[in-house]
């Protein structure tokens, strides 16, 4: 957004609370590396120039990655500046900040969708003896008790969790909820090659039938390592990770499972066969299946004839629990009446229900790529020249 109104000639400051690349340097475990190949980080006046398209940055090689982007624009940040208070003023808006207060006729909310872990209303009454850490706070296995641990979620971040810390020689249990299953090579092409030529990515906001829906919709089940391995459930069984069903509740030390894990399985084979019959369909379309190896479809996602509907905490089998059941934006800084009753804000493509304000990297937001480093690019274009706009006029009611 800032090089979209550098380029526009607008005067703005971006206002970072730590360092660039912030949330990259605090707030991710140690190995992880980008869900998306290096190629795809196309942003304004700048993309991957290195040896290795196909591969997928470390968490150092990201924030290095960012670091040179806001360098080359020349980014106008001012760095170590929490905003404490966003208020509507007479001409636009007033900021205090740790740093100071600011006064602006416009304000791009791009504080992200990642920074409150969530946790269940009964995580307190996990037993007091089991250590309990959320996605966020977990950087390697050394951290962990020496046993059993519970993993909660099963989308990109829980399913890398419980491969990592299995590895470890840790017993796992991963608990599965919605979750969306996919190869992360298909047809000799990395899946994101592949939705990203057959326009699945660049899919628009008001063309979804429920957009809610679709914004609520966990991220892929992918790794990002260097061998290009897929990684789901049937993965994490043949090593020896044992699958539940969503986490219901915990009482009297007992953990009590859903005993929706087959439906949740069957459902995101479902979705898995329609993005890859959407794939397939686009690639005869073009002219592609000469050249490419044929149409296949995974193994069904395996379970157990009867998974288990409960875990006793109390017994020493597991000793620590990992939250991965997914984030939430952290809006407390926000004095305007703009969020909804899911403390989510209400916004049409990003343009906020208050004159002057815009929201970016949400998922969703215009695009189906919205949350992606990649999908920055086509939304900040989009909201800044609507941000214009208004600035000129053109947009009194935002």
């Amino acid at each position: 957004m800032s090089a979209c109104l550098a380029e526009a000639g607008i005067d703005h400051v971006v206002l970072e609370r730590g360092e660039i690349a912030n949330s990259w340097r605090t707030e991710r475990w140690d190995s992880l590396r980008l869900l998306t190949p290096n190629w795809q980080s196309r942003l304004p006046g700048f993309v991957y120039d290195g040896n290795d398209p196909d591969g997928f940055r470390t968490t150092p090689e990201t924030i290095r990655f960012l670091e040179r982007y806001a360098q080359t624009n020349a980014a106008p940040v001012q760095t170590h500046t929490r905003v404490t208070s966003l208020s509507q003023a007479d001409d636009g808006y007033s900021l205090k900040t740790t740093e100071g207060d600011w006064r602006c006729r416009t304000v791009v909310l791009a504080s992200g969708a990642c920074n409150i872990a969530k946790t269940p209303a009964f995580a307190d009454a996990v037993p007091p003896h089991i250590r309990t850490l959320t996605a966020m706070q977990y950087r390697n296995p050394a951290q962990l008790e020496p046993g059993g641990v519970l993993v909660v979620g099963a989308s990109a971040t829980g399913t890398q969790l419980a491969e990592e810390i299995h590895r470890a020689g840790h017993p796992v249990t991963l608990s599965v909820g919605e979750h969306i299953r996919a190869p992360r090579l298909y047809r000799g092409k990395d899946i994101q090659w592949w939705m990203d030529r057959a326009a699945v990515l660049n899919e628009r906001y008001d063309e979804v039938d429920d957009i809610g829906r679709a914004r609520r919709v966990p991220s892929l089940q992918l790794t990002g390592t260097p061998e290009r391995a897929t990684l789901d459930l049937n993965t994490l069984t043949a090593h020896g990770v044992k699958l539940t069903g969503p986490l219901a509740t915990i009482r009297d030390g007992k953990a009590q499972f859903s005993g929706s894990l087959g439906n949740q399985c069957a459902l995101s084979d479902l979705k898995l066969g329609r993005l890859l019959d959407t794939i397939d369909q686009w690639a005869t379309a073009n002219g592609l299946d000469a050249d490419i190896p044929p149409a296949y479809r995974l193994e069904p996602t395996k379970i157990e004839d009867s998974p288990p509907l409960g875990l006793d905490l109390t017994s020493g089998e597991v000793r620590t629990i990992v939250w991965a059941a997914g984030f939430r934006p952290d809006y407390s800084w926000l004095d305007i009446p703009v969020l909804d009753r899911k403390g989510l804000i209400r916004h049409d493509g990003g343009v906020v229900a208050a004159p002057g304000m815009y929201l970016m990297g949400m998922p969703f937001l215009r695009r189906r790529k919205s949350a992606l480093i990649d999908g920055a690019a086509d939304d900040a274009r989009d909201l800044s020249t609507h941000l214009a706009a208004y600035l000129a006029g053109a947009h009194p009611a935002g």
